[in-house]
């Protein structure tokens, strides 16, 4: 019996450290991949002095860390759902025996502990540190920007504090309840998350049908439109004859007025983005016009169709059917039954629906006039935007 307990023991140990390779593994991988995003969009910093050097490594490690955190939360649904499957379809095969139900909701718990660390410790940090310049009075430096971030995280928590319990006393006005506030780890932090989730659900209500309609506009951007009634060659002469007029008028434009000069160089920015977007559809292949345009829009048609469909019979059926609310209940677990009627094909065809949907939410939210101005550019984008970006996801 103590020999069996051992092994035991020593498998138990085995499986945990194997996890957490597996964990550090997965997180790695992300956090090069979002450290390369961020320096894609990431403005080449001018000439600096030490002090903001260091401000803008550290503010550029949380909000890679944050990135690689949201990530993997997007991927750890599509995760979850491919695992069951092929723990369904291969179940005694010796290269999968990594894949469990306990790496998986080992995942699941990481990713909301480094959640709830991101969104309320290293992005109000991380942005405070990049702003603060120290107290007057005090020496400059680092130490004085720290103690600024300490003291502005700590009015906004105090802040933040205030706000839930005016909220909550609206809400519920009686003794327990203001009590329970007191309570910071079992249910003011709770509350607190529960009513950030709350937003972002508004949010993701207004983001997904703007996206859903917005994305027919951006497909027909980035694919080249079939060419009928049209004469490509006729269009580029007259964009060719429009960029030149303009390129004599501000060649010799030394006496005109400085409007006009500004009003004449976006129009010879737009005449020569058309002439760039003729040419491309001049080049294209007959197979690309023809028929890549019509096939992805029929297939956006076909997936956004689905997708409103699923979401009214998922409203209808909690709606009438008491039995479709969650209650909490554990599932079947990993590996032990399909989710899906179709098993493979209905799983994979639910992950295209998710990302298809995360895709549509993160147009539709810088479609949206008040984060329009958000949008990343290459090369283009502050360290402050880019951690406020961050924090938004």
């Amino acid at each position: 019996m103590e020999e069996d307990d051992v092994s035991i023991r020593e498998q138990n140990f085995y499986s945990q450290v194997r996890e957490c390779i597996i964990c550090f593994l997965l997180f790695a991988i992300l956090y090069i991949v979002s450290y390369f995003i961020i320096k894609r969009y990431k403005r080449k910093a001018d000439e600096q002095e030490d002090e903001d050097v260091t401000v803008n490594r550290v503010s550029l490690f949380l909000s890679t860390f944050t990135l690689a955190v949201s990530a993997g939360a997007v991927l750890l649904l599509p995760f979850s759902i491919i695992s069951n499957e092929i723990l369904l379809s291969f179940p005694k095969s010796y290269y999968i025996q990594w894949l469990n139900g306990s790496l998986i909701h080992g995942l699941w718990n990481l990713v909301s502990l480094f959640s709830n660390l991101c969104l309320f410790v290293l992005m109000p940090f991380a942005f405070f540190f990049l702003e603060s310049e120290g107290f007057a009075g005090l020496k400059k430096g680092i130490k004085a920007r720290i103690l600024e971030t300490v003291v502005m995280l700590i009015l906004l928590a105090l802040l933040i504090f205030g706000i839930v319990w005016v909220a909550s006393a609206l809400i519920d006005n009686s003794s327990a309840s203001m009590e329970s506030l007191y309570d910071l780890w079992e249910f003011y932090l709770p509350y607190l998350y529960s009513c950030i989730s709350l937003m972002g659900c508004l949010l993701l209500l207004l983001c997904t049908p703007v996206g859903l309609s917005r994305m027919f506009a951006v497909m027909g951007q980035l694919l080249v439109k079939p060419t009928i009634l049209e004469d490509l060659d006729e269009q580029m002469y007259i964009i060719s004859l429009q960029e030149e007029a303009l390129q004599r008028k501000l060649n010799g434009g030394r006496s005109v007025v400085d409007n006009n000069m500004k009003r004449i160089e976006h129009d010879l920015l737009n005449a020569k983005a058309m002439k760039c977007k003729l040419e491309r559809r001049k080049n294209a292949s007959p197979w690309e016009r023809n028929l890549v345009y019509p096939a992805v829009m029929i297939l956006l048609l076909i997936a956004t169709s689905f997708s409103v469909i699923l979401v009214t019979c998922n409203i209808l059926r909690l709606l009438v059917d008491e039995t479709a609310m969650p209650k909490g209940s554990k599932g079947p677990g990993i590996g032990n039954a399909s989710l899906f009627t179709f098993g493979f094909a209905g799983a994979a065809l639910e992950i295209i629906l998710i990302f298809y949907l995360m895709v549509s939410s993160v147009v539709g939210f810088y479609s949206l006039r008040f984060f329009g101005s958000f949008t990343p550019r290459k090369d283009d984008t502050t360290m402050t935007k880019v951690t406020l970006l961050q924090a938004m996801r």
